[in-house]
């Protein structure tokens, strides 16, 4: 079988490998990726390093056609990468397409960006002096994505850091390489100079580390765990090196009384199940107020009846499994942890046995949860949810807003009232109303609150702030 190797300096290296398996049927090797060590890390550094006083200064056109090459053959071919996706991954084939699809939205957005790069000229206070603010790239960027999203978050940290004029050393999730792998192969044929784009796979404690303990990397974007995040940090702070953090979420999904019971369902059902739960933006708390509580359980329960857990290229399949052995033990002992607390078991909770030997769960709905309730804290990462009874409004908000994270947060209300207020009360860096807490658009700001984030927003305009420096040049007329 084929190595996919490392991308370093331009050149395509790495003997050792590691198996790239399906979830969804764990006899089956997606393929062999290459694990890099930490001298193929510092090597892509010095290659990164090397390659930024040209690409810092390359032409705008130069950079829009680039990244436009790749959101068009990302387009091209969606249902080649959506079905690589799933089958690395375990989202369901539709879902995998519409991330592939949305990667190649982003890659055209920041393709426009880079036409788009401008400053300011102003006055000085002092007479008979210019003044210009220009935007300038950062530096050496170091990406290192999780494996939920495996083409989508490499796209928005790749695009813009490109866009901008940063080289890149990326280290993808060691569960999922093969998305990862395939865009850079994309970025390189469509005319990236050597070192500009590096790509090392393998693992975080050789790969991350090396690249936490450079000098040389001007900034860190990492999307990850809340542990790895601090990490990232900490480290970072010896090296004064800018950060950006996207960690977890414990998202909160009120339903209100006067709620259209349909589209309350509907939503908490996408933002808790869809993906097997596996978003940093799902809705895991599912805070129902009393007047309406009976009859969303029932329905919510009627609904998770008719969702369907299977092999994620299989039509008809709503939730596929869970990404890994590792995970699906973090999601079982979530659930015996609910039970003992003393939570009911409503739906779900259960391995399930499918065609070919994967790491199916269903989805598993819990009641008479409480807020202090550790699978109401903790994140859980998996296609489970507790719903949790407040009276009104206003013990809602509260509740919704009383968690360490603060990403994503929903309402279901007919009320404008309602709606208007929780939009400015909720403590989340994103609001969702009569919609689910997962799902965004690429052209605008991502990011949260709380331990969910630290550092500038991602995607849209606002990615400049953080692939970006700030100069302010004075001349003498």
């Amino acid at each position: 079988m084929t190595i996919y190797q490392n991308l370093i300096a331009g050149e395509w290296t790495g003997a050792d490998a590691v198996e790239n398996i399906n979830p969804s049927d764990t006899k089956e090797v997606v393929g062999l990726y290459a694990s890099g060590s930490a001298t193929d890390t510092n090597n892509a550094i010095a290659a990164a390093k090397a390659a930024f006083p040209a690409w810092s200064r390359s032409g705008i056109w130069e950079r829009h056609v680039i990244l436009k090459k790749a959101g068009d053959e990302i387009m091209a071919r969606k249902d080649e990468l959506g079905a690589l996706l799933a089958r690395e991954e375990g989202k369901t084939l539709p879902e995998a397409i519409g991330e592939t699809i949305r990667a190649s939205q982003i890659f055209e957005f920041f393709a426009g960006e880079a036409l788009r790069l401008a400053g300011e000229v102003v006055p000085s206070v002092r007479p008979n002096i210019g003044v210009e603010i220009t935007r300038e790239p950062l530096g050496v960027i170091g990406i290192i994505t999780p494996w939920n999203f495996p083409i989508a978050i490499p796209a928005w940290k790749i695009a813009p850091a490109l866009c901008y004029g940063n080289t890149i050393v990326f280290k993808p999730a060691e569960l999922v390489p093969g998305c990862s792998w395939a865009i850079v192969d994309i970025l390189n044929r469509a005319g990236l100079p050597k070192g500009v784009l590096n790509l090392v796979m393998g693992k975080g404690s050789i790969v991350g580390q090396t690249m936490l303990d450079s000098p040389d990397l001007a900034g860190i974007t990492f999307t990850g765990s809340v542990g790895t995040g601090k990490r990232v940090a900490l480290s970072s702070i010896e090296h004064n090196r800018k950060i950006q953090l996207e960690m977890g979420g414990k998202n909160p999904m009120v339903i209100l009384d006067d709620a259209d019971l349909s589209v309350a369902v509907e939503a908490a059902a996408n933002s808790a199940f869809f993906s097997t739960g596996q978003r940093c933006t799902a809705s895991s708390r599912l805070i129902v107020t009393e007047g309406i509580h009976d009859r969303f359980v029932q329905a919510m329960t009627e609904k998770l009846k008719t969702l369907n857990v299977d092999h994620a290229l299989k039509t008809g399949t709503h939730i596929g499994p869970v990404v890994d052995e590792r995970q699906l033990k973090t999601d079982t002992d979530y659930i015996e942890i609910g039970k003992k607390e003393g939570a009911k078991l409503a739906f779900g909770g259960e391995l399930i046995s499918r065609d070919t030997p994967g790491f199916y769960l269903q989805p598993t709905l819990f009641t008479e949860a409480t807020n202090q309730m550790r699978i109401s804290r903790e994140e859980i990462f998996g296609p489970v949810a507790s719903v949790i009874r407040v009276k009104d409004y206003e013990e809602a908000l509260s509740v919704a807003n009383d968690t360490p994270f603060g990403l994503s947060s929903g309402i279901a209300t007919t009320s404008l009232k309602h709606a208007t207020h929780f939009k400015r009360n909720a403590e989340a860096g994103m609001v969702m109303v009569n919609l689910p807490t997962a799902g965004v658009d690429f052209h605008v700001p991502f990011g949260g609150r709380k331990a969910s984030s630290y550092g500038s927003r991602e995607q849209g305009k606002y990615a400049a702030e953080f692939f970006t420096t700030v100069k302010t040049a004075y001349t003498l007329a």
